[in-house]
């Protein structure tokens, strides 16, 4: 188990929420603070924002294609469109101020290594994310690994060796503090590209953290039980996309949570884990007792039994009953003889013998 801020993650932990920004500001402050607040008001214990200096992250002539950017947006030159689209240094440290006086955590993706020092050394984050576009860069993950943070690995989209050599290199750095994030974002991802069973892969393999991060389609039903899934096979963090409008399409809205949205998945999410409770064995809880006292079968006579007669298992049946000994009570009283004349069905208790 690790500590980000305040909050214990690791099994026995509640689940960590992540609210994620990512680029869906749209290059406006004000969206992004109202991303900020929604994620405040809504149950997220942290926002997970991506600075970047595009010149440092992306060549000029990065084209465009699928899976690049929000699907409905024609554009010729993703740079340009991420450079329009992006904050400056001092929008992002107006973000994290913001994030602040809400009490928020603050996660920051850094992207490139001034990114990285801004984040640092400007913002103080609780915790660095790399990304799984960066986790190949041996220099970069080392530098951030060695920033004494915790660190979150991206690891959607990435092999076995992969995974295994950015810890190591983390490791290299004494960095301990790790919890791996599984899941890609596809615009949207296909329910079946999500293969959630990983997250059970991964927990048993590293024995870190585990977050899940889902970009299910935010207009399917399944939008609001895919993250659940998660919880369900061990997932100590997940992580949504989070936005202020969906409707006004900004970057990244195909798998964006409006706030009302995202409250509901909170909600359920702590239902959830509450459903699950502990994989110990415990003491049956007083629901369970009542049950047990409504449902369990009771010793009634088979059949009218004179009083003097033997008890025995010819003229003694177990029946739901609010009345009578439970089976592994009735081998006391086999063999004895009835106190009093009982009818069929009534109930068969201490008394009913000498």
């Amino acid at each position: 188990m690790l500590r980000i801020g305040n909050h214990g993650v690791g099994d026995g932990e509640p689940v960590f929420i992540v609210a994620e920004m990512a680029w869906g500001h749209d290059g406006s402050v004000e969206n992004g603070n109202k991303i900020i607040d929604a994620a405040a008001d809504n149950g997220a214990a942290m926002i997970n924002i991506h600075i970047t200096d595009v010149g440092n992250y992306m060549v000029p002539q990065y084209g465009a294609g699928p899976g690049r950017i929000s699907g409905d947006r024609d554009v010729e030159s993703v740079f340009d469109y991420h450079k329009n689209l992006n904050l400056d240094f001092d929008g992002f440290k107006v973000l994290y101020d913001h994030a602040r006086s809400r009490d928020l955590l603050v996660s920051a993706m850094c992207n490139d290594f001034p990114s990285l020092e801004f984040s640092t050394y400007q913002l103080d984050p609780d915790i660095l994310m790399i990304h799984p576009s960066c986790v190949g860069e041996e220099r970069f993950l080392r530098a951030m690994a060695g920033k004494g943070k915790p660190l979150l690995l991206y690891v959607g989209g990435l092999r076995l060796s992969e995974i295994e050599e950015a810890l190591e290199a983390a490791w290299s750095e004494n960095n301990n503090q790790i919890v791996l994030q599984y899941g890609f974002q596809a615009y949207p991802t296909a329910i079946p590209d999500n293969h959630i069973n990983y997250v059970q892969t991964l927990k048993s393999t590293f024995g870190l953290p585990i977050s899940f991060t889902d970009h299910t389609d935010a207009d399917d039903p399944m939008a609001l039980v895919i993250p659940l899934l998660g919880v369900a096979l061990g997932a100590h963090m997940i992580e949504k996309h989070l936005t202020f409008d969906r409707v006004a399409k900004p970057e990244d809205y195909e798998a964006a949570l409006n706030p009302d949205e995202f409250k509901t998945l909170v909600e359920r999410i702590r239902l959830a884990e509450a459903a699950m409770g502990s994989k110990h064995w415990l003491p049956l809880s007083e629901a369970q007792r009542r049950y047990r006292g409504i449902v369990r079968k009771r010793a009634v006579a088979g059949c009218d039994i004179p009083g003097g007669a033997a008890l025995n298992w010819e003229n003694i049946t177990f029946k739901r009953s609010d009345e009578g000994l439970y089976p592994e009570e009735l081998e006391h009283l086999i063999g004895r003889a009835a106190a009093h004349d009982i009818r069929q069905n009534d109930p068969i208790t201490w008394d009913a013998v000498n």
